[in-house]
Parts: C-alpha cells; sequence; structure tokens
C-alpha cells in the first residue's frame, strides 16, 4: 500500500467526530506565549507557575492565564502541592492533533484534482 493509499483509508476528523476536539487543542496553542509554556514543559517535565513567569520574562497573571488555557483544553495538567501547583504534559492528549498535523504534511500539494467530490 502506498504512503497516499494509507492517508485516504485513515478516518479523517469529521468521520470521527473529533473536528471540534482538534479546533479546540489548535486554539490552545495559537499563541507563542503558550507554545512557549509547551515547549517548557516538554524539556522539563514539569514546572510550578512561578519557573514559568521567571523563563518567559511574563507577569504572573500572564501566566496564569495561559497555564487556564492550555489546562481547560486538556493539554496540561496541574497537581496540587499545596500552596503550589506544578504543571504537566497530559500524556498522549495530543495525538490527535499530532496525527492530524503527520496527515497534512505527508499529503500531496496536488491533492486528488476532484474538488467538491
Amino acid at each position: 500500500m502506498t504512503q497516499t493509499a494509507s492517508l485516504v483509508d485513515t478516518p479523517t476528523p469529521l468521520e470521527t467526530g473529533q473536528a471540534g476536539k482538534l479546533a479546540e487543542l489548535a486554539k490552545a496553542l495559537a499563541h507563542p506565549a503558550r507554545v512557549q509554556i509547551v515547549c517548557l514543559l516538554l524539556e522539563r517535565g514539569n514546572c510550578i507557575c512561578g519557573d514559568l513567569v521567571e523563563e518567559l520574562h511574563l507577569a504572573q497573571s500572564t501566566v496564569s492565564e495561559h497555564l487556564r488555557i492550555l489546562k481547560a483544553a486538556g493539554v496540561i495538567l496541574g497537581t496540587i502541592d499545596h500552596p503550589k501547583v506544578c504543571y504537566a504534559l497530559q500524556p498522549g492528549h495530543m495525538a490527535p492533533l499530532a496525527d492530524l498535523l503527520a496527515a497534512m504534511a505527508a499529503a500531496d500539494p496536488r491533492g486528488t484534482g476532484r474538488c467538491g467530490v
């Protein structure tokens, strides 16, 4: 089976009902500070808000808002270690978005030549 054929056999987000979830994940990453937070969590495994404030050179309230958005989308988890909250990436949660992006990167830019079919 060719790579193009395997992409055709893969259910699309519309077929699996995941389009809304994929859009929510993409929206959660649609800010440079949130991308930086995700990159820092990938690098370090986990961080508290104060560490992120120091690294990003942003106000604590700004970092907290970005963390709230990432957490609401399920991209990160926050574990309470009173009085701090330790943040880490949610394992596997980004897989559907990663799959879509991989399919887009591998797609033939010419498509099938059949629009609207």
